[in-house]
């Protein structure tokens, strides 16, 4: 048996929750960094399930695991590196600190796929997210907790300066 590592599979748009219901189904990990958020029609409110990052899931696979992943009509294909052959991992502390940071945040989480600059490293010290770490950066003149997850970008929460510390 092969160590498990965190991979991120592309799939078909529309179809992130249908997959990740077959691979649960299937007792493969996966993540699927989803928020639920109210929606405002002209005759009804309704509480939706918001996908974060469009057309990706992640996976927690061995290498058996990881062929079977790719089994899924609607799966594509996996992250991969321009010039490399082999998917792209993702580090385990930082898909922990993404699903802390989903699962705890009170404030919507978005996912920020343009470089931001690196901030001040923090800790965040009061509140739902406290014991999060991750960098303290400025988007829109309002202060974020950002945490990084190599070659995909940034998810990023609002936050009071006075709940975080070094």
């Amino acid at each position: 048996m092969t160590e498990k590592r965190w991979l991120a599979a592309y799939v078909k748009m529309h179809h992130e929750k249908r997959v990740r219901d077959r691979l649960t189904e299937l007792g493969i990990e996966n993540f699927l960094p989803v928020q639920n958020e109210v929606r405002q029609w002209s005759d009804r409110k309704k509480r939706v399930e918001r996908v974060l990052i469009p057309m990706m899931i992640f996976v927690h696979v061995d290498s058996t695991e990881q062929r079977a992943v790719l089994t899924h009509p609607s799966v594509l294909r996996y992250l991969v590196l321009r010039g490399e052959h082999a998917p792209t991992e993702i580090p385990e502390e930082q898909m922990n600190r993404f699903r802390f940071m989903l699962d705890f945040s009170d404030q919507p989480v978005s996912f920020n796929t343009t470089g931001l600059q690196p901030g001040e490293k923090v800790r965040v010290i009061k509140g739902p997210l406290s014991g999060l770490e991750g960098e303290l950066v400025t988007v829109d003149g309002k202060s974020t907790v950002v945490v990084r997850i190599n070659q995909l970008g940034c998810a990023t929460v609002e936050i009071c300066t006075s709940m975080v510390g070094n």
